[in-house]
């Protein structure tokens, strides 16, 4: 039963105080937002959420997320005044050095923020990530519950802007939301029509409404400005959000019509308030019109935060309750408590290292292809794996054979079937959605996904990828067709600039594989680290399968770099460092080199990431200060190789756009064969 009283009032009224003081100090940010969203903020976060502020990682949880993340003080004062770890001094400390409330919220900074927010349209694309990860759990670990009632069924609730519906990000991830019938989503979306230009209509007059509706959503309004007359109706906002939640079978988009900054005197409703301070007088002025001394900064009764952090005796009352139910569900489904176990633990199931398959030296097989088989050797030992491509999947071999789809029953199609708890994702062309969605699964909760399209279709998934590195989630991208090498379909799918760019962003592994058996070792290593994102690049062509020894086995991926092939005499003349496709160049280079008389090593060079983290010791070992001799082969950007090269090395690769031919001809006609490898390494010396 919905409850609210004058200390609710008061305790909107100081959160809309405490916003438009905590940017007054600093000096810059954006308090219109949230002043005028305290009341529908306060709401989830006192009223509807259920959710534990002493324990922000509970997984009975739900989930909020502030899509408009530049109105991050909406979400601070929600976080101190319910108690979740932040303090009055923190809000005081917006947007500065070493506070907990930083410009936009963090992951993994504040303590209640789900995800990195600030990028418009990011939280609210993924949030459909966040929706469709509680799905897959619920049904992974409790399949039977009758739908409301198995304790890992939670809402996700997400404020956003216009400038997130804005942005067209969001629209990929609704159209698959709706598809997907995600119940369990509810947006509240700020129809404020204001941004930094001032009144939206300059830009942006559609129905938002009805294209939510296009794409299968349930939609509802919520009208505080109506009749002239603003009225901050938080009990009709309450009632649309308690309708959002029964329609399990629908994502839900309330339509909440505001006054940005409303009762700012003379700035409310313009671009004024939306992203600088009100200024003295219109401070105060605001002050008068709730009720507060224009004297007084940062004010909070003992009445208020006596009666917000009261939800931390409501949130014990709903944890043990639900508690009571995890337990009975623990006692009777003990194989899934003990996965749910493992899970949360983060550890890796047994067996992962023998389940990987072995590929036979001397026989061919492109990385693609070996990617997939590893994928569902993985998969059969690892239920939480699960993943797909953004339309690519039998080029990408992205499928988890048997594994089902994640679609709703009704969608059931000649070659795919729905399945409870599905294992295999249909992204559509939506390659940024993917990315989004990506770091939503990730997030959420406990399960390893990943996602694939051609390499050169990255730049599409670029923003969420950074993202990712910024928060130091392990989304696991796979990307193929990774060079000129992919062939007749020309400069426009040839990636050239794309791996030097995606080693560009900081916390991003970047792993192109050699061979079979190093795509093997290098789904192990990705999936053992739990701190950042990572992209296997894979060929479209086969590549031979390299002959190891005990000192060249696959595994030393995980170092980034290795010998693979030692100089004969165990002293290299000359050094051949190369990724990829391009390694098997570098070996029949060898070949030649040493019969000439010039000792070379061969370095497999996957991950410059993964080689950086390693001792100096280590590294000096691979590529020793003493050999000036190095030349590096790879089918992308030779920029970024002089580190590794030297002065007196060189570097082969590709340096302007490709053509449309064949791989061999491009190769040839690009000067990236043996022939140049050798020539590169006689002239180095």
């Amino acid at each position: 039963m919905f409850e609210w009283n004058e200390i609710d009032d008061l305790a909107v009224k100081t959160a809309k105080v405490l916003a438009a003081d905590a940017v007054e100090k600093v000096g810059n940010g954006h308090p219109g937002t949230a002043i005028s969203l305290a009341p529908a903020a306060y709401l989830l976060f006192q009223k509807v959420m259920r959710h534990d502020p002493k324990d922000d990682r509970w997984i009975g949880r739900d989930r909020f997320i502030l899509s408009a993340g530049h109105s991050s003080l909406t979400i601070y004062n929600q976080l101190y005044l319910g108690g979740f770890g932040l303090e009055l001094d923190d809000i005081k400390s917006l947007r500065t050095w070493g506070s907990k409330t930083p410009g936009h919220p963090e992951f993994g900074h504040t303590a209640g923020v789900e995800i990195t927010t600030g990028p418009l349209g990011q939280g609210l694309a993924s949030a459909t990530g966040f929706a469709m990860s509680a799905r897959f759990e619920r049904e992974l670990l409790d399949p039977n519950a009758k739908a409301g009632e198995s304790v890992f069924d939670h809402f996700i609730y997400v404020i956003a802007g216009d400038g997130d519906v804005q942005e067209g990000v969001s629209a990929e991830s609704a159209s698959i939301a709706g598809h997907l019938g995600l119940g369990n989503l509810v947006v509240i979306y700020d129809a404020n029509q204001i941004s930094i230009e001032d009144d939206t209509d300059i830009s942006f007059t559609e129905d938002v409404a009805a294209r939510y509706r296009a794409y299968g959503w349930q939609t509802l309004e919520v009208d505080w400005r109506k009749n002239g007359n603003y009225h901050e109706d938080v009990a009709a906002l309450y009632q649309a959000i308690q309708d959002a939640k029964a329609n399990t079978d629908q994502p839900t988009l309330i339509t909440l019509r505001t006054i940005i900054g409303w009762p700012s005197p003379s700035k409310q409703n313009t671009g004024k308030i939306h992203g600088s301070k009100l200024g003295g007088e219109e401070l105060a002025g605001l002050k008068q019109a709730l009720g507060f001394d224009p004297a007084k900064n940062f004010e909070v009764s003992d009445e208020v935060i006596s009666h917000t952090r009261a939800l931390f005796t409501r949130s014990a009352v709903v944890r043990s309750e639900w508690e009571q139910k995890f337990s009975s569900w623990k006692t009777q489904h003990p194989e899934n408590a003990a996965l749910l176990e493992r899970l949360v633990s983060g550890e890796l199931p047994g067996g992962l290292e023998a389940a990987l398959p072995v590929f036979e030296a001397g026989t061919e097989i492109a990385t693609r292809a070996a990617s997939g088989k590893v994928i569902n050797a993985i998969a059969a030992v690892m239920p939480e794996l699960w993943g797909g491509s953004a339309d690519l999947a039998e080029s990408n071999n992205t499928t988890i054979e048997g594994g089902g789809s994640f679609v709703p029953a009704k969608w059931q199609v000649a070659h795919w079937t729905p399945t409870k708890a599905g294992r295999i994702l249909h992204f559509g062309v939506r390659e940024h959605a993917m990315g989004a969605i990506l770091n939503g699964i990730t997030l959420s909760g406990h399960t390893r996904v990943f996602g694939g399209t051609f390499l050169v279709f990255s730049d599409y998934m670029r923003p969420a990828v950074r993202l990712a590195a910024l928060m130091g989630v392990p989304a696991t991208y796979v990307w193929t067709h990774d060079s000129v090498a992919l062939g007749e379909d020309g400069p426009t799918h040839q990636p050239i600039e794309h791996l030097t760019a995606l080693r560009a962003i900081p916390n991003l592994a970047v792993v192109r594989p050699a061979d079979a058996n190093e795509t093997s070792y290098a789904w192990l290593e990705i999936l053992k680290r739990k701190n950042a994102p990572a992209g296997i690049i894979l060929t479209r062509q086969n590549l031979p399968v390299f002959q190891r020894d005990a000192s060249s086995g696959a595994e030393q991926v995980a170092k980034g770099a290795y010998i693979l092939q030692e100089a004969s005499n165990g002293k290299p003349d000359v050094i051949l460092i190369a990724t990829g496709s391009e390694v098997q160049f570098a070996v029949a280079a060898r070949t030649e080199l040493e019969s000439q008389g010039i000792s070379t090593r061969v370095v497999s060079a996957p991950c410059l990431e993964w080689f950086e983290e390693q001792s100096s010791e280590y590294r000096e070992s691979v590529l020793p200060s003493s050999v000036k001799a190095r030349v590096s082969i790879e089918a992308g950007l030779t920029m970024g190789w002089r580190k590794y090269v030297g002065d007196q090395g060189a570097s082969i690769g590709i340096d302007h756009y490709g053509a449309s031919a064949d791989y061999a001809t491009l190769y040839r006609e690009f000067g990236i064969t043996t022939e140049a490898v050798v020539a590169a390494a006689k002239n180095a010396r």
